[in-house]
């Protein structure tokens, strides 16, 4: 049996929620009646996503370019909401979230997003993404992305924990090897049960 962590990261993405980017290029073209192929080529030839997650471009320069491009007069609110309302909650993984902070654990997050992404999730009825966790690194605020070594690093320090005492879950297998690269103990997510198999290896026992 490993060492129970003195503090957990968890993943967002594919972790404590879905999230469908389809839906989002969608919902701008309701918005601004522009064909979905169009607004899929725009962002994927551009690589906006990865750019605005590791803080490269802004959402303001991803709005200015997409109206420059397209002769768009779409508002930044609405482009924001239908771009950001892509997510759902993963309902197993609320229990396993109020049992940990019931244990009273020290609990972070460690996501790669972009702001339209974040604002969405901390104004629109997603307490569980702030609430129980103490550490939110994010990767547009901090502009560092997985699998880069520097963002676990930064990540380690926010939580003043020793790299070999933090345990972090993803759903990737890129961002859990670099995790352990970094000397944390990681787990790939697979599943809100597998979590639960994961921390009682660990001497966790979260009563579920």
């Amino acid at each position: 049996m490993k060492p129970p962590p003195q503090f957990i990261f968890l993943d967002v993405g594919n972790v404590l929620v879905s999230f469908d980017y389809d839906q989002g290029f969608h919902q701008i073209a309701e918005k601004t009646e522009i064909a979905v192929s169009r607004i899929k080529e725009f962002y994927t030839t551009k690589d906006i996503q990865s750019r605005l997650e590791n803080g490269e471009l802004s959402w303001q320069d991803v709005h200015d370019a997409f109206c420059t491009r397209f002769g768009s007069t779409v508002s930044m609110e609405a482009f924001s909401k239908a771009a950001g309302d892509i997510f759902a909650l993963n309902f197993p993984m609320v229990p396993v979230v109020t049992a940990m902070q019931r244990c009273g654990l020290r609990l972070g997050l460690l996501s790669n997003s972009c702001q339209p992404h974040w604002d969405h999730l901390c104004t629109c009825g997603f307490t569980l993404l702030t609430d129980p966790f103490s550490v939110l690194v994010v990767s547009h605020e901090v502009s560092l992305a997985k699998p880069a070594r520097a963002i676990y690093e930064h990540a380690q320090r926010a939580s003043n924990t020793p790299a070999d005492r933090i345990f972090f879950c993803d759903d990737l297998v890129a961002n859990v090897d670099a995790a352990r690269d970094a000397g944390w103990d990681a787990e790939l997510f697979t599943s809100a049960h597998q979590l639960i198999r994961d921390l009682n290896h660990r001497g966790i026992r979260l009563g579920l």
